[in-house]
Order: structure tokens, then C-alpha cells, then sequence
């Protein structure tokens, strides 16, 4: 097998980061005012019971023209789910890729090690288009669910 270069990394890993991005860098886009929509690409089941602010629940399986339609194509699409352990956020952001959305998937922790992300809140009603977050509550992503540190 042939030795991977220096140049073979280079492009991975710029690759990679076209393609992904982590809580800590949508959360600093998100403040910014950038033109971001967050997809939650999960069940509506699992939306209803927890979700990011202001994304919108489109299930990967429903994702289609129709169903998107209503989407500004010149904003960055991220899709996630429920992290490891989850591809929802992959194959809803294959289908937008498809579709001609602009996209990246929200990777890892979903703190990322910096307490930048809000305590998720159940919402009867996705809006149909998201506001910007502007400001982020210390919350953590763990086996599953999300937690504040307070008693439920």
C-alpha cells in the first residue's frame, strides 16, 4: 500500500470541513447573522420531544422539492439528529445536497466542549423560517437526551 502524502491529508481534511461543521462554529455564524437555516432531520416524534431553536423539522425521509420548496436555496442548510449513533443528519444533508442546497452537517458533541448550545424546547409548529439564535444557554447533549444540570 502506497504511503499516504502530506497533500493527501490537505485535501481530506479541507474536504471535510466544506462538508461538517461543529456547535462551535454554527454558533458563531448564527451570531453573526449569517444565512443559516437548521434542519432537525429526525422523526416529528423526535422533534416534538426535543429540538435546537428555531430549526425546522424535515424529516430525511420527506425531504423533496415539494417539501423544500418553501427553503432559501442561497442560505447554508445544517442538518442534525441525534448524533452518534444517528445518520439522519447525513442523509438529509445527501438529499438537500441533491436537491441544490448549499449544506453541512452538524457534527459531534453537541456542546463541543464549549457550553454554547440552549436548552432544547418543545415546539407544536416548525417555523417555516428560522430566526437567528443570538445567544446560547449552557446545556449538554448526553446518551440520548439533553440536560441543563437541573432537576426536571
Amino acid at each position: 500500500m502506497d504511503q499516504l502524502t502530506m497533500n493527501d491529508a490537505i485535501q481530506h481534511y479541507s474536504t471535510k470541513l466544506a462538508f461538517e461543521t461543529d456547535s462551535w462554529d454554527l454558533q458563531t455564524a448564527l451570531a453573526a447573522g449569517e444565512n443559516i437555516i437548521v434542519i432537525d432531520a429526525r422523526s416529528p416524534e423526535a422533534y416534538q420531544k426535543e429540538h435546537l431553536p428555531n430549526a425546522i423539522n424535515l424529516p430525511h425521509r420527506q425531504m423533496s422539492q415539494a417539501t423544500t420548496q418553501h427553503l432559501d436555496k442561497t442560505a447554508l442548510v445544517v442538518t442534525y439528529c441525534d448524533g452518534i449513533g444517528c445518520n439522519a443528519s447525513t442523509k438529509g444533508a445527501l438529499h438537500l445536497a441533491r436537491l441544490g442546497f448549499r449544506v453541512k452537517e452538524l457534527m459531534g458533541d453537541w456542546t463541543g466542549g464549549n457550553e454554547m448550545v440552549t436548552q432544547l424546547k418543545p415546539s407544536p409548529i416548525a417555523p417555516q423560517r428560522p430566526a437567528v439564535a443570538s445567544s446560547w444557554t449552557t446545556g449538554r447533549w448526553t446518551t440520548g437526551r439533553w440536560t441543563t444540570g437541573q432537576p426536571n
